[in-house]
């Protein structure tokens, strides 16, 4: 009889420590979710987070609070969340910058392959190779054979040492043979002040900052970094039409800590495709000069995420890049 009571009181502890946690998930959420965004305010990724955050404000009966958290590419924001609570209120808005660092960054005091529960991803970005109009070359076989004549003396602007603009200049030089000069700047907007200064000569930007300047016709865009030509930028070629399997982009989604319960996570992951569906979000999304991701599971983004860092592990390793 004792051991009987013994047993029907371990179930019931057991049953009682488990309970709050599958409450919490079912009831999810019951307060405001914090969203950590690693980039500064007005970029893509705060913009992209406070689109998804009204949406997901407005469906799920709760405020998501979008919170810039800049600082070291992003590591500070990221080691923030990996550091929170896995209950699904504090969650963060991962990109390509994460899996870049997580291929250049040694020691970092975080796994985010490991550590980082994906959700969804929501966007790609591609980058556009540009010069200004007055530039030598007019094509990118031009710019390959002026760079080869002309080896050390022309200067590749980037938003920073690692970052997806960074990358994308170094595996074009890597693929096409070309020596030219990084010149870092600390952030977009320097760099392509000084480009339009003709202090640098090429850049390989994110589209949605590159397009007024485009459209403007303040730069000549060479090519674009998807596979494809982009519908946007008509006329302009992909970069693998000259450097078969160039490709580079950014992207952007969500993440939580890893050990979140999987019915939140899965409630997210719904969440998140209905509001990259919406019409309203998508025209949104779409004006930043995206290409919207299809509906994914966070078992699709996890591969992706895995196979991105494997990618750039491998263009930093060719171009012996070190972190700043």
């Amino acid at each position: 009889m004792k051991r009987r009571n013994f047993l029907q009181l371990g179930g019931a502890a057991a049953a009682f420590a488990f309970a709050p946690r599958g409450a919490m998930a079912l009831d999810y959420p019951a307060r405001p979710v914090q969203i950590l965004v690693g980039q500064a305010a007005g970029s893509s990724s705060d913009i992209s987070a406070r689109l998804i955050a009204q949406y997901l404000s407005e469906h799920l009966g709760q405020q998501f609070v979008v919170e810039i958290r800049p600082g070291a590419t992003g590591n500070i924001a990221t080691e923030a969340v990996v550091h929170s609570t896995p209950d699904g209120y504090t969650l963060l808005l991962v990109n390509s910058q994460n899996t870049i660092n997580a291929a250049l960054v040694p020691n970092l005091p975080f796994d985010f392959v490991h550590d980082i529960a994906p959700i969804a991803i929501i966007h790609r970005v591609a980058l556009v190779m540009e010069v200004l109009p007055t530039f030598p070359a007019k094509t990118v076989p031009e710019f390959i054979a002026y760079a080869k004549a002309n080896p050390g003396k022309i200067n590749m602007a980037s938003g920073g040492v690692g970052g997806p603009q960074h990358l994308a200049g170094e595996l074009f030089k890597y693929m096409a043979g070309v020596d030219l000069v990084h010149v870092p700047y600390h952030g977009s907007t320097p760099a392509l002040t000084d480009l339009l200064a003709g202090n640098v000569q090429v850049m390989f930007d994110v589209t949605p900052s590159s397009l007024p300047h485009i459209k403007a016709g303040e730069f000549r865009p060479l090519a674009v970094t998807s596979p494809g030509r982009l519908d946007f930028l008509p006329g302009v070629p992909a970069m693998a039409e000259f450097l078969p399997g160039y490709e580079a982009f950014g992207w952007i989604g969500f993440g939580a800590p890893k050990d979140t319960p999987p019915a939140i996570i899965d409630t997210l992951n719904k969440a998140i495709n209905a509001a990259v569906a919406d019409p309203a979000v998508k025209a949104h999304l779409l004006d930043l000069g995206v290409l919207i991701m299809p509906p994914n599971t966070p078992a699709e983004f996890e591969k992706f995420i895995v196979a991105d860092t494997e990618k750039w592990t491998k263009v930093v390793q060719f171009a012996h890049l070190k972190p700043e």
